[in-house]
């Protein structure tokens, strides 16, 4: 079976060699890239993320990234996006009072997490998941722990205010009991708050179950 092809796009801000091996030890034929055309029609894209919300956004708006995933897609083609790298899909992202527009293809503000019991931020350590809908990126790890590392996330979310044709799988967790989103599943558009790529077999196999998917 010819491997697929899974560009990780590379636009400054990112896990970029953690997140190649991840993909290549699942068998993917991994290109790191920040090059339109091959991230427009690689069979998956991987858009990775780490830092402040408004860098990201300018990165990938300085190479035109959010142009190539809403065109991906609108042709039903994968995507991926990891951390802040899922962050950027919502709708803005509010980080010391500066708001910044993200690539809104999903409504939904992404904001400074605020644990109940005083535990600090930002949250690094391990989670276990709880998966609300029908799964495919969590088949047969749905009880495995994953490793998160941010200060941000997506805290409230109402999925009646959707651009998507179909309900999207929303993936929870929570840290000193404040609850956010840490995936979601939504046609050809997935993202995951937490790092796979840092997440051990578990992480593997998720990695696996999104390339299976298309």
């Amino acid at each position: 079976m010819t491997a697929k092809k899974v560009v990780l796009f590379d636009y400054g801000s990112g896990n970029i060699r953690s997140g190649e091996r991840a993909l290549q030890r699942v068998g993917a034929d991994v290109t790191v890239t920040s090059d339109f055309d091959q991230a427009l029609n690689a069979d998956g894209l991987l858009v990775p993320g780490v830092g402040a919300f408004e860098a990201c956004m300018n990165g990938l708006k300085a190479v035109r990234g959010d142009e190539i995933v809403d065109r991906r897609l609108t042709g039903g083609r994968p995507v991926l996006g990891i951390c802040v790298g899922m962050q950027i899909l919502f709708a803005k992202g509010i980080e010391h009072g500066v708001e910044t527009e993200g690539c809104e293809q999903w409504p939904g503000i992404v904001e400074r997490l605020q644990p109940l019991g005083g535990e600090p931020v930002p949250h690094m350590g391990w989670n276990t998941v709880a998966v609300d809908g029908t799964t495919k990126l969590f088949d047969g790890i749905e009880k495995e722990r994953f490793y998160f590392v941010h200060s941000y996330g997506v805290r409230d979310w109402h999925l009646t205010d959707t651009r998507a044709s179909v309900t999207p799988t929303v993936t929870w967790t929570e840290y000193g009991g404040d609850r956010f989103v840490a995936a979601v599943e939504n046609g050809p558009l997935t993202a995951t708050q937490f790092h796979p790529e840092k997440s051990g077999d578990a992480g593997a196999e998720l990695l696996a179950n999104w390339i299976r998917s298309f």
